[in-house]
């Protein structure tokens, strides 16, 4: 590998009015790999060209992609489209401004808390932006319940003990019915009842339009509502209200995650692929993986603040990715694992492994110029804690470099709202470009759906073995029994496993447990 300095200038595409660089110098593509793919990466441009003029990207349900348009409302292929986001961001900064300025507070006074209920991009995208972006000063300390856990839920609402009449809860969910956001509601409802507290006057809805959430919404008179269009994913919302309502209310500038957006989307833009950043990121994943998949991309951001940003890179990758069939039906089975923690963390954990173990990754470096607010002491002569940082970040890329393990590194100069809105659309229009080069849908996710079926499935079957309990209140029963009995053989380690759940809990489910699963019993009280 030629760690050269003139191959480094050669591979690095600099961006200095935008503080941002793209080195690929560590992550050389094959002779003839450029001119190979000029064809497919300038299909994959017009593509995503066409999507951006509302072009129906996702055939499967029938629906422009249209997460561009949030920053750049102008752009939307529809006068009413337009007036909508422009409509929801002034709506944002109004509402926000309100609860800022005391005019909508809670039943004890002034906001102090945001209590955000969501599930996937409802969560990953603002949790990863509130982490970034907050400070010590922030206007509204931010709490999350992302997942349908009653302990988690309880973990959060002890922090919330003696605030629920200061805390604003914002619900999100596209439909209203989806059961962990749902949960979360129900959940938090219930507490602030048993604190004498009414809900409704501390909640926001981020929903569709007409959804379960939306008139539930409406008939309990909540704080506000605020919308999610079915022209964007959850795993590309968080720059719509999605994640612009709690960021503004913990005090965040979103119209400057909104400008660093729009810049990197004019970037990206560029016909010309090898001045284009997204394009040559997703040409640089189709070699470093032989365009199936084969080696996973290690996220190793040297700043704390990008901690939470290869959690929400999952999402957005593995789920726009991660798909069984192309667009002709043909299975392909694609995909990109991602996976990652901070530097220099990483390097006492798993760099070991990934200097000397298997091959099967490239590292995607995240370096940031600027180390802190103000000077910085030293801690060895000349040398101060962000030195050290460097130091440990360009030593393990060197090591892996030496190893022959490819990595890709982005420079940022700062981490600030206009850097995170940036490295969002950046990555946002590679998932695009590179699902094109594969001839696969990243706009839909059939697996999560089949996922949310089965759960429902596995509930109904609950329900049936707990009812035949009650019938038989007192009578033991194995699971092996209770199949037999209402039809479910085949389904009897489902059955154990719900009523081993279920006999855990308080209730009216006991069991017996035996080292055979087969011999354990379960009763009615």
């Amino acid at each position: 590998m030629d760690t050269s300095f003139d191959s480094y200038s050669k591979h690095l595409l600099n961006f200095p009015a935008l503080g941002f660089a793209l080195d690929l110098s560590r992550a050389p593509a094959p002779a003839g790999f450029q001119e190979k793919m000029s064809a497919p990466i300038a299909k994959a441009l017009a593509d995503m060209s066409a999507l951006e003029s509302g072009a129906i990207a996702n055939p499967d349900e029938k629906r422009m992609v249209g997460h561009y348009w949030l920053r750049a409302p102008e752009l939307a292929p529809q006068p009413a489209l337009t007036a909508e986001i422009k409509k929801a961001v002034q709506s944002i900064h109004q509402f926000t401004k309100s609860v800022h300025s005391g005019s909508v507070q809670g039943a004890h006074g002034k906001f102090t808390d945001c209590l955000c209920i969501g599930i996937g991009g409802s969560a990953l995208g603002p949790q990863f932006v509130a982490d970034a972006l907050g400070t010590a000063s922030d206007k509204l300390k931010i709490h999350f319940i992302d997942n349908t856990d009653p302990d988690g839920m309880d973990r959060v609402f002890s922090n919330l003990t003696n605030k629920l009449g200061t805390t604003l809860v914002i619900v999100t969910s596209k439909s209203g019915s989806t059961p962990e956001p749902r949960n979360g509601l129900i959940e938090s409802e219930l507490v602030w009842k048993k604190a004498g507290l009414n809900f409704s006057a501390h909640a926001v809805a981020v929903t569709g339009e007409g959804s379960q959430l939306d008139q539930i919404a409406v008939k309990e008179k909540w704080l506000a509502r605020f919308p999610m269009w079915d022209w964007v994913g959850g795993r590309t919302s968080e720059l719509g209200p999605v994640g612009l309502l709690p960021a503004a209310l913990q005090g965040i500038d979103i119209d400057a995650l909104l400008l660093g957006a729009k810049k990197m989307d004019e970037l990206t833009r560029e016909k010309n692929a090898e001045k284009n950043p997204a394009a040559q990121l997703a040409l640089a994943w189709y070699h470093l993986t032989d365009g199936q998949g084969k080696k996973a991309m290690v996220v190793l951001p040297y700043k704390d603040r990008l901690l939470l940003f290869s959690r929400y890179l999952q999402q957005l990758i593995m789920e726009s990715l991660g798909k069984e069939s192309d667009l002709a039906g043909k299975k392909v089975y694609q995909g990109l694992t991602v996976y990652g923690n901070k530097g220099s963390t990483d390097q006492h954990a798993y760099v070991q492994q990934l200097r000397d173990g298997l091959n099967n990754f490239f590292a995607v470096f995240i370096e940031v110029l600027k180390d802190r607010e103000g000077p910085s002491p030293f801690v060895d002569p000349d040398t101060t804690s962000g030195d050290y940082l460097q130091a440990f970040y360009l030593g393990t890329r060197q090591a892996l470099s030496d190893s022959g393990r490819g990595s890709i590194t982005l420079t940022l100069k700062q981490v600030d709202a206009q850097t995170i809105g940036q490295i969002i659309a950046l990555f946002e229009r590679t998932v695009g470009l590179y699902a094109s080069l594969l001839n696969i849908n990243a706009y839909h996710q059939p697996g999560v759906e089949a996922g949310k079926k089965a759960a429902a499935e596995t509930l109904k079957v609950r329900t049936s073995a707990i009812l035949h309990l009650n019938k038989h209140k007192g009578q033991w029963f194995t699971p092996v029994n209770i199949c037999k009995e209402i039809g479910l053989v085949g389904l009897e380690e489902l059955v154990f496993k719900v009523l081993l759940h279920a006999s855990s809990n308080p209730g009216s489910i006991e069991s017996i447990e035996n080292p055979d699963p087969r011999l354990t019993t379960f009763r009615h009280k």
